[in-house]
């Protein structure tokens, strides 16, 4: 349907703004996370730290994003809350491959139902 072209369209045009994303490996085991610098605009201030694409997640894990931010913080709380829960029956910090596999399984449950909004 033509309001279908279009909505697809947009999304395409929104991702292709979103920025850029790259996480490096070193052979010690850290990673360098790095992110290209956002476009501002005038909606929003730029010392609020509204633009903010690199997260905390726990002592031991990350998070970069790209896309849409509100997205962005919904996931990265629920990263979050995952850590902070395992941590707090296992006595440990969440494996990395564990969350993973946690935020993966979020992130596909909105992708199944037609009601729900997928993220992007």
């Amino acid at each position: 349907s033509p309001t279908r072209r279009s909505s697809d369209l947009s999304a395409t045009k929104a991702a292709e703004k979103a920025g850029t994303v790259i996480g490096i490996a070193c052979q010690d085991g850290a990673v360098v996370l790095g992110v290209s610098k956002p476009i501002l605009h005038k909606m929003v201030v730029p010392t609020t730290g509204s633009y903010k694409r690199i997260h905390h997640v726990h002592e031991r894990a990350g998070v970069a994003s790209t896309g849409f931010l509100p997205d962005a913080r919904v996931l990265v709380s629920r990263a979050m809350d995952e850590a902070s829960d395992w941590k707090a029956q296992y006595g440990t910090s969440i494996p990395p491959d564990t969350l993973a596999a946690r935020l993966g399984s979020y992130v596909h449950y909105f992708t199944l139902h037609g009601a729900l909004r997928p993220f992007g």
